[in-house]
């Protein structure tokens, strides 16, 4: 049986996941097919700033507003890399096309660009990613782990970091604070 694809959709975490990494996590899912899924959760923010990580990895840059973005802890798998997801439009050395209007890539050269204020507007720079081995993802789908819709590009990119959960939940008429964190099948 094929599965379908949720590249470029959301996967919102379920109340079950609340002692989880996942725990009111969504995530976007950059690619999905018979090899597993991975995608970035965008709704994760750290304290820490991108102006604070430029010096550390030798970019020089000019101080923009944009700077002082959160960054983002994307997974729990590579928390030492980094993945900025962002609009498609000018593609980098590593340049992954999730849809004709959302990438992700993990090249320097993108934040070479985002220090020197020549990137793109919209992104979210994250450290690490959610990954899922083949029928993995699947499997916790079945078991009640996640719900799924289409993704939106003004909930990664504009909506306030508290309110993605909901926002992302709202697209399928959800609302996340009356569901049971108990599952069961019929």
């Amino acid at each position: 049986m094929e599965t379908a694809s949720l590249t470029g959709h959301f996967i919102i975490a379920m109340p079950s996941l609340t002692e989880s990494y996942f725990d009111q996590s969504v995530t976007y899912i950059c690619e999905h097919d018979d090899n597993g899924a991975f995608g970035i959760v965008i709704n994760h923010a750290t304290d820490i700033t991108l102006d604070e990580v430029i010096p550390d990895i030798d970019l020089s840059s000019s101080k923009s507003s944009n700077h002082d973005q959160k960054l983002f802890i994307g997974g729990p798998v590579q928390q030492d890399r980094g993945f900025i997801l962002h609009k498609s439009g000018k593609e980098w050395k590593s340049t992954l096309r999730v849809d004709d209007h959302i990438s992700l890539t993990t090249s320097r050269d993108i934040l070479e660009s985002i220090a020197k204020n020549e990137g793109p507007e919209d992104n979210i720079v994250a450290l690490g990613y959610a990954g899922w081995g083949p029928g993995q993802l699947e499997q916790e789908f079945l078991d009640n782990a996640w719900l799924s819709c289409p993704a939106n590009e003004k909930i990664i990119f504009h909506t306030p970091v508290k309110q993605r959960f909901q926002a992302a939940a709202d697209i399928i008429g959800v609302n996340m604070n009356t569901i049971s964190n108990q599952s069961g099948h019929a």
